[in-house]
Order: C-alpha cells, then sequence, then structure tokens
C-alpha cells in the first residue's frame, strides 16, 4: 500500500521543509505504508514519476492526498488528468485520490487554533516576535 503526498512545488528547495516533515512523520507513524513526496511542478519528483516509483516497488494500492487548503483549479482539473495518466500506465494499481487536506474539518480546526493563539499580541507564542 502507497501514499503520494502531493503538494505544488515552489522555485525556492526550502519551501518543500514543511512537506518533507509531514512525510517523515507519516512514515515514522505508519512504517509498513510506502510513502511518497511529489510536486506539480518546479520540484521532483513529479506525481507520474512517483506514482512509477511506488508501482514498481510492488504498491498495488496508492492514494493521491492532496495537500492543497483548496480544491482550486490545480486539484479540480490537473491533478484528475495526471492520476488518469497513472491509470493508464500502471493499470495493475488502484488509484485513489483524496481529497484536498483544507477540505478536512480537523486542518480547519487547528488551523483556527493557531490563529486564535497568535491573534493576541501578549501571547506567549508571540513573545520575542516582534508582533
Amino acid at each position: 500500500m502507497g501514499l503520494i503526498l502531493f503538494a505544488h512545488g515552489a522555485r525556492d528547495p526550502a519551501w518543500a521543509g514543511p512537506f518533507e516533515r509531514v512525510a517523515a512523520a507519516v512514515r515514522a507513524a505508519r512504517p509498513e505504508l510506502a510513502v511518497s513526496l511529489a510536486f506539480l511542478e518546479f520540484m521532483a519528483p513529479d506525481l507520474p514519476a512517483a506514482g512509477a516509483a511506488l508501482a514498481a516497488a510492488g504498491c498495488r494500492q496508492v492514494t493521491v492526498l492532496p495537500l492543497f487548503l483548496g480544491a482550486g483549479g490545480h486539484v479540480r482539473k490537473d491533478l484528475p488528468h495526471l492520476l488518469e495518466g497513472l491509470r493508464t500506465r500502471h493499470p495493475a494499481v488502484q488509484w485513489h485520490l483524496a481529497p484536498a487536506i483544507g477540505e478536512d474539518a480537523r486542518l480547519v480546526e487547528a488551523i483556527a487554533g493557531i490563529a486564535v493563539a497568535m491573534a493576541s499580541p501578549f501571547s506567549d507564542r508571540n513573545r520575542g516576535l516582534g508582533r
């Protein structure tokens, strides 16, 4: 079984840091799961390469989780097209597209909690940050 964490990508390599930490945390929590991080643009691997690697590693079920806050054009249009290419090239694999992670109420609650905590200029979390 495999999981592809699918992010947008950026020209700045440091941008991928949080996504790499998410992938590492998932691997630590589920060592039996083959986890790959893939990007839409600017960074490697892209989705076709990450999917091909998981298929070559013997994964027969792969979930693609878009690490996008909303389901915009990339999630609604580009990603299904890329996933259809994987289905065509790797028909022995069952490919599942999960909703964008930002659609999950748990993430919305976590972001709201952080926003509330940061709203106070005197909160412990903001001390020393020049806010």
